[in-house]
């Protein structure tokens, strides 16, 4: 007990604020504007964050009386640019960008402004808040998420008396994705706590091409780095999905794998096991963020300004796991019923 509590304190010293204590309550807002039609353009059905954000947000537009669509952008920008043009023919009153930019569709986000389309976000830009073209765009700070990823990995070496040496994996065209990983590298060098880290490389692998890329790229880390590679950190859970088995091919079943990503359902359940290289993933409250999204496109239709509100990262373990069981690790946070008052009126 007491090894487990000294190592519980060393890694809170390095713990930003926003990942303790509870999560706000939502400001109160409008009523249910009834009656509309949303979209939800996905930037790639692979990616679990992105589905378990539209996965709340479809039950959050149902409750609001919406029709809603999902749209899958593939992992492509020219897939993405072709789908928003497509849907803007539709003349819905919302569009979502899951887990990509609009920077890219310069003149396409400018149709949507003349039609007054309202546009928000998932992971849309590098940090939460009001854009310059979205009316908010959801997530928890990618840096708490990141720091909080990249402290486990060293205070589970402090705790398991291993060396650090790292390999981040990265999918570069992501705003988001390069703020995760820069902060995941600081950390990582800073090794506050600790002696000896290493940075060993930053690899940039598109997610969409992981299940592709990740045996040739695991046999030349292997080669490359030997023993001194003992933990990766990663931007998104994706990259976990398609490691394993690489892994046990250069017989590397000692590495420990903690995701800075979305939690992702796949993740959830290799490290709620127990048996997965995966120790770790910073989950993020997919299923609230979907009603968040719902809800500040509610207030948008209504006239008012965005919420403010801000979603905290969770680190998810398997000694979490093992205390949230079925009910998931939102079972706790109620704003199922705090929206629900909200759109009622209460």
């Amino acid at each position: 007990m007491a090894k487990a509590w000294v190592f519980l304190s060393l890694l809170l010293t390095l713990l930003p604020a926003s990942a303790m204590g509870p999560p706000q309550t939502p400001p109160p807002g409008p009523a249910a504007q009834v009656a509309r039609s949303v979209v939800f353009i996905a930037s790639d059905y692979r990616n679990g964050g992105v589905m378990g954000v539209y996965r709340g947000f479809e039950e959050a537009s149902r409750k609001l009386g919406w029709q809603v669509r999902l749209e899958d952008g593939g992992g492509l920008k020219t897939q993405q640019a072709t789908i928003l043009m497509q849907v803007l023919a539709t003349r819905p009153q919302g569009i979502v960008f899951g887990g990509f930019e609009p920077d890219e569709f310069a003149e396409l986000v400018a149709l949507a402004k003349q039609n007054r389309v309202v546009l928000l976000g998932w992971h849309a830009a590098k940090e939460p808040g009001p854009t310059k073209d979205l009316f908010v765009n959801v997530s928890t700070r990618p840096v708490d998420v990141a720091k909080l990823a990249a402290a486990f990995v060293i205070q589970d070496a402090i705790a398991q008396q291993r060396q650090v040496g790292v390999v981040i994996f990265n999918d570069k065209q992501y705003a988001v994705a390069n703020a995760k990983t820069e902060a995941m590298r600081a950390t990582i060098q800073a090794c506050q706590g600790y002696k000896g880290c290493k940075l060993l490389s930053v690899e940039n692998v598109l997610i969409s091409d992981a299940a592709a890329a990740m045996p040739a790229v695991v046999q030349k880390l292997a080669a490359v780095h030997g023993a001194a590679w003992t933990y990766s950190l990663a931007i998104n859970d994706v990259y976990f999905d398609e490691i394993n088995y690489p892994l046990m091919l250069v017989k590397r079943t000692d590495i420990r794998l903690v995701s800075a990503g979305d939690g992702s359902i796949k993740a959830l359940g290799r490290i709620g096991s127990g048996l997965s290289q995966q120790v770790a993933t910073v989950a993020e409250p997919l299923k609230m963020q979907g009603y968040q999204l719902a809800d500040e496109l509610n207030r948008a239709l209504a006239g008012v300004v965005q919420s403010g509100f801000q979603s905290s990262p969770i680190l998810v373990t398997t000694e979490l796991l093992k205390t949230t069981g079925s009910r998931g690790i939102e079972a706790n946070l109620d704003f199922e019923a705090a929206y629900a008052a909200i759109w009622a009126g209460k």
